[in-house]
């Protein structure tokens, strides 16, 4: 019998306040898919700076035939020759600042330019097997304060086309990530704290509308949590569907945004189903505990009138 009345106020309260509760659901819901496309961008951001870290920080690219017809440099020395190759190689691995030094040749190159550029066949097409130039791909123990060093031992010497940072570019492209994700987080904030007003002002004028009820309910001696349980749940259950359509749009972003983009980098570090249902689990505790701790706050007003 309790329970039926309790249900009763709820279902009471969710339609005399429909209005209100409609915009509640909806500001939930955004502010949750908000926050978890946030939380998944910080966790494939983190995921992908953790694989290239552990990578390649210098590239050290050779003069080739090609070269020497537009590059200064390679026009007057030519194109590099294996010696040059070999002895730029042993100097840099006896550096204390270098972890180690791979040699990549012309062929491998072009492979991997294949692969890179494989949603763009006028451009692979076009591009000759002798276009891209063999390299020594190097490692440094600090990137930080290593690479100067280096970076100057590399450039200048003979049959060097150019030394490139690859952590300077690869920054570039995390600052721009941790851009969109502190927007994105922001924004959601924001629209958390509007819900919490929203949630405040739905169960205040539900709460009014009822306050007939809950005096009667006072004079037959009903304890506060009883009186509050039905207001309560209203907000635990407007959370409940925000939470519920923010799942749906964490998924859809997951499956249109972060998929898509991580078709275009050939890296291993995509998230998974795990990280997804960690995220949407996370959303549904935050949105639950906002619009319940927010009912009982502005409940504990109301019973004191």
């Amino acid at each position: 019998m309790r329970s039926q009345f309790v249900f009763s106020e709820i279902w009471i309260g969710l339609r005399r306040n429909l209005t209100m509760t409609m915009a509640l659901i909806v500001v939930v819901a955004i502010s949750l898919s908000l926050l978890g496309t946030g939380l998944l961008f910080v966790k494939q951001v983190d995921r992908t700076r953790s694989f290239w870290q552990g990578r390649v920080e210098m590239s050290v690219y050779f003069c080739t035939s090609t070269s020497a017809q537009y590059n200064p440099v390679c026009k007057s020395s030519g194109p590099a020759t294996q010696q040059q190759k070999d002895s730029l190689q042993q100097r840099l691995q006896s550096m204390p600042q270098v972890e180690f030094v791979k040699y990549v040749s012309q062929s491998e190159q072009y492979q991997q330019f294949r692969q890179e550029f494989s949603n763009e066949p006028n451009l692979v097409d076009n591009t000759p097997n002798n276009a891209i130039p063999d390299s020594l791909e190097v490692k440094l123990k600090d990137p930080q304060a290593g690479y100067s060093v280096v970076a100057s031992a590399a450039e200048g010497a003979p049959g060097v086309e150019n030394v490139i940072n690859e952590m300077t570019i690869l920054d570039k492209f995390y600052k721009l990530l941790d851009a969109a994700r502190n927007a994105v987080v922001i924004i959601a904030l924001i629209l958390l704290v509007a819900a919490i007003l929203l949630v405040a002002n739905t169960i205040r004028l539900s709460a009014f509308n009822r306050r007939r009820e809950t005096a009667i309910m006072r004079l037959v001696g009903a304890s506060n949590f009883y009186i509050q349980l039905p207001f309560l749940l209203e907000g635990a259950i407007a959370g409940l569907l925000g939470w519920a359509i923010a799942a749906a749009l964490l998924i859809a972003a997951k499956a249109f945004l972060l998929d898509t983009v991580e078709q275009y980098f050939a890296t291993n570090t995509g998230l998974s189903a795990g990280d997804l249902v960690e995220v949407i689990v996370l959303a549904m505790i935050v949105g639950v505990l906002l619009c319940g701790a927010t009912s009982f706050l502005t409940l504990r007003r109301y019973l004191r009138i």
